[in-house]
């Protein structure tokens, strides 16, 4: 599932290129490269507005994200437990598995230490001292806290989403087949689902992905953003003053 989604984000990309490069400039952009362009503005706006002008190509790294975060969850619909197979799929969110959250977190969690290494350079390391040697271990622990808020955070909203809609679709699928005893067994199994299941997957899929997508982007550019020296963060206010 995850290259399914990589790959039409992929082709998504291709065409909005094309259409980029085939537009006037001088004309009001329409359709879909009308919506990518707005998506990039409020991106760099957020972006801008959240961690200042220090980063001026995050904004593509965090909608190249959110992108992924939230295609995952609205794919999650299509590809969710289907009552006629048991409630088993082959496919389905693929932030249900722990791999993929922790991945995401991982790009994230190295990209603050990165910026934390690009801005203190040989000082970095001091950060594992502060504010004496004895702390040492505790710093060390304390280090993984980003990328665990990161993963468990976006592992744990998906997976219960999944696990309360396998309920559903089970629930639905056995009352169905009761008050349908006469059909078939497969066919009896889909008559209660599509009268409750759309309510949910607006919820735990649509609305759901949305703010866990919302979350992510902002986790990352604060955690990133907070690596900057507050001397570098004193300039930029005066700057915009």
């Amino acid at each position: 599932m995850s290259y399914i989604i990589i790959g039409l984000l992929i082709v998504l990309c291709i065409v909005v290129f094309i259409l980029a490069k085939r537009a006037d400039p001088l004309k009001k952009p329409k359709g879909l490269l009308a919506i990518a362009e707005i998506a990039v503005e409020k991106v760099d706006g957020l972006v801008d507005e959240n961690m200042g002008k220090s980063f001026p190509n995050f904004g593509a790294y965090v909608l190249a994200i959110a992108l992924f975060i939230f295609t995952s969850f609205i794919l999650g619909i299509v590809s969710s437990p289907n009552p006629l197979d048991g409630g088993h799929t082959s496919l389905g969110n693929p932030l249900t598995y722990l791999g993929v959250p922790l991945s995401l977190a991982l790009c994230t969690f190295t990209m603050i230490h990165v910026t934390s290494i690009k801005y203190t350079k040989w000082s970095y390391f001091k950060r594992y001292v502060d504010p004496i040697p004895a702390f040492l271990p505790i710093n060390l622990l304390s280090m993984w806290a980003p990328l665990l808020s990161l993963t468990l955070r976006l592992f744990g909203n998906a997976f219960a989403g999944w696990v309360l809609m396998s309920i559903v679709y089970w629930a639905c699928g056995s009352l169905s087949n009761l008050i349908f005893a006469n059909l078939a067994a497969g066919p009896g199994s889909i008559f209660i689902a599509p009268l409750v299941a759309p309510m949910l997957h607006a919820y735990f899929d649509v609305f759901s992905g949305a703010i866990q997508t919302l979350v992510f982007m902002f986790l990352s550019m604060l955690f990133v953003a907070q690596e900057k020296p507050e001397e570098i963060k004193a300039e930029e206010r005066l700057a915009l003053a």
